[in-house]
């Protein structure tokens, strides 16, 4: 696994273990157990969906590799998935509903992402990536 890839991969888990060893001295509502729990499925899954991207993680669109095996033989984009679920858990955790803004601009940011990797994709892999992009969802 290359750097890029290998910081991507390490720094969110870590940055969320942060926030919530900086915050364990609040209550323990319901909200918060929710999102501690929502939170770390989307670490989890975001996690191995870096580990599964291997190299051919980037920071922007490339296509060095059509990857369509574990999570991505469902889902195209699984790394934008689990860190939107990862963020939904944080929101819940740290209980500032206001921050369904930060949801909102991650969200936005992650399509116009999504869809320049798929254009790159489809020139590189034409009818491969089209026949797989059929087969999986976002």
């Amino acid at each position: 696994m290359n750097r890029q890839a290998l910081f991507f991969t390490v720094f969110p888990p870590l940055a969320f273990l942060i926030v919530i060893y900086k915050m364990r001295h609040f209550p323990w509502t319901p909200l918060r157990i929710a999102g501690i729990i929502v939170m770390l499925a989307g670490m989890a899954f975001l996690t191995l969906a870096r580990i599964q991207l291997s190299n051919s993680f980037s920071w922007g669109p490339q296509a060095r590799t059509l990857v369509t095996t574990g999570l991505y033989s469902r889902i195209r984009t699984p790394v934008y998935v689990f860190g939107g679920v990862a963020v939904v858990g944080l929101i819940l955790y740290m209980n500032h509903l206001w921050w369904l803004v930060l949801l909102g601009f991650i969200l936005v940011v992650q399509w116009v992402r999504a869809r320049a990797e798929a254009r790159v994709l489809e020139e590189k892999f034409g009818d491969d990536y089209r026949r797989w992009r059929a087969q999986t969802w976002f």
